[in-house]
């Protein structure tokens, strides 16, 4: 799958938002070796610490059907924005345990603007079990 696609599940995925609080709706895939594609949207709450991103939702759904971060190829993320949008930093977190941190990371707008990461450039000093 090509980084278009995979932009394009997340673009599907953005679809699914529940964001009635925020109106930011977020999509998010993750390719996998095998090439299955795992999707997440951000779900809101009124209670708003509750509210779950749409990264942490994908691999959070990738991890429940067995996968880990060994299985990812690939992740893609898009919103409506004036730039391609970034994970916030509780997903850089969980990103930095749970996903490969070479493995690209492509932040994407609707416009089609879109910028290619990875996790150690999202967060270069990220805390680990190796700090405990």
């Amino acid at each position: 799958m090509d980084k278009t696609e995979l932009i394009d599940c997340a673009k599907e995925a953005r679809e699914l938002s529940y964001s009635p609080y925020s109106h930011f709706a977020v999509g998010a895939a993750i390719e996998c070796k095998d090439g299955s594609v795992y999707v997440g949207a951000n779900i809101e709450n009124s209670s708003y610490s509750l509210c779950m991103c749409a990264e942490r939702n994908a691999v959070y759904n990738a991890y429940m059907d067995g996968k880990t971060k060994e299985d990812f190829v690939a992740m893609a993320l898009i919103a409506d924005t004036d730039e391609p949008t970034s994970p916030c930093g509780a997903c850089r977190q969980v990103l930095s345990e749970l996903f490969p941190d070479d493995a690209p990371i492509y932040m994407a707008n609707l416009k089609g603007d879109v910028k290619e990461t990875n996790v150690k450039e999202l967060l270069p000093f990220a805390f680990s079990g190796d700090d405990l």
